[in-house]
C-alpha cells in the first residue's frame, strides 16, 4: 500500500492543529458560525426586521468579528425566492473557537435575538477549502496547505452567489431542480438556503456525514448538475464563493431536535448541547 493510501483522513482536531501551525505559530484557529433563529410570533418577526439595521451597528462595534452577514431565508428549506419571514440567520467569522463560543452565547446582539426567538441553533465550522469572493472579500481562511485527503467526519458546504439583476429570473427558473434534489437526498443531514438580499443574493448551506457523500452528490449527473452547468454557461452570477468546512460542533435546537441529529454519529464535546439563553417556546 502506498504512503498516500495509508495516510489517515485528518479529524477536526487535526485540522485545528494544522491551521494553528499555519497562523504564524499562533495557537488559534479561525472559526465560522452560522446561527439560525426561528420567529413564530408576528411581533418578533416585525422586531427582527428592525434588527437588519440595528444589529449592523452592534457588529460594526465588535472587533472580534472579522466578517459578518445578516440574512433572511426562503420558503421551504430556503431554496426559493419568496421570503420566509420566520427564519433569519447571522453568519460570522471569529479568530478562534473560544471567542466564537463566548460571543454567540454572551454578546448582547446574540442574546437579544435569542430572547425574541422561539428556536435557535448555531453550527461551528473550520474552513477546509475556499475559492471565490463574497462582497469583494475572501472572508474565510483555509489551511495554507490544503489536506490531500478530506477531514474525517462531517463536512459542511456553503455556496454564495450574487446574481446579475438583468438575468436573475433565468436563474430562479433553475432553482426548482436544485432545491428538489438537495431536499430529497438521504445523505444530507442539514440544509438551508439564506441570503442578504431577496432574489439577488443566494447562500446555500448543507451538512454531510463525510466527504464521500458530499462529493457523490456534487459530481453525479442529474437535475442538480445540469442546472448548475446551465447557470454557469449562461453567465448568471456576478460573484461566486464556494467553501467547505469541517463541522466542529453545534448548539441549540432546530425543528425540535439537535441540528446535527441526522448525522450517523452526532457530534459531542464542548460545542455540543443547548445554549443556556435560548427562550423556551410557549404555546
Amino acid at each position: 500500500m502506498s504512503k498516500a493510501m495509508a495516510c489517515p483522513s485528518p479529524s477536526p482536531q487535526n485540522l485545528r492543529q494544522t491551521q494553528a501551525r499555519d497562523t504564524e505559530g499562533s495557537d488559534t484557529i479561525q472559526t465560522v458560525t452560522l446561527t439560525l433563529h426561528r420567529f413564530d410570533r408576528w411581533p418578533s418577526r416585525v422586531w427582527v426586521l428592525g434588527q437588519m439595521a440595528l444589529a449592523r451597528l452592534a457588529f460594526a462595534r465588535m472587533p472580534d468579528a472579522s466578517f459578518w452577514k445578516l440574512c433572511g431565508s426562503g420558503t421551504g428549506v430556503g431554496f426559493a425566492p419568496r421570503p420566509n419571514w420566520g427564519v433569519w440567520a447571522i453568519l460570522a467569522v471569529w479568530p478562534d473557537e473560544a471567542v466564537a463560543r463566548d460571543r454567540v452565547a454572551l454578546a448582547p446582539v446574540y442574546r437579544r435575538w435569542a430572547a425574541q426567538a422561539d428556536e435557535v441553533c448555531t453550527i461551528f465550522l473550520a474552513t477546509v477549502s475556499v475559492r471565490g469572493s463574497w462582497s469583494g472579500r475572501q472572508p474565510f481562511t483555509a489551511p495554507a496547505a490544503e489536506p490531500q485527503v478530506a477531514p474525517a467526519g462531517p463536512l459542511a458546504a456553503l455556496t454564495r452567489a450574487s446574481l446579475r439583476p438583468r438575468r436573475m429570473m433565468r436563474f430562479w427558473r433553475h432553482v426548482p431542480d436544485i432545491s428538489a434534489v438537495i431536499g430529497s437526498d438521504p445523505s444530507v443531514a442539514f440544509k438551508i438556503g439564506i441570503g442578504e438580499v431577496p432574489y439577488l443574493h443566494q447562500v446555500t448551506f448543507s451538512v454531510w456525514p463525510d466527504a464521500a457523500a458530499m462529493d457523490h452528490f456534487a459530481r453525479r449527473d442529474g437535475p442538480h448538475a445540469r442546472a448548475i452547468r446551465a447557470v454557469r454557461a449562461e453567465g448568471l452570477f456576478a460573484e461566486e464563493l464556494y467553501a467547505r468546512f469541517a463541522v466542529l460542533g453545534a448548539t441549540g435546537m432546530w425543528e425540535g431536535s439537535a441540528p446535527l441529529a441526522r448525522l450517523p454519529n452526532p457530534l459531542r464535546g464542548p460545542l455540543s448541547g443547548p445554549l443556556p439563553h435560548i427562550r423556551t417556546p410557549t404555546a
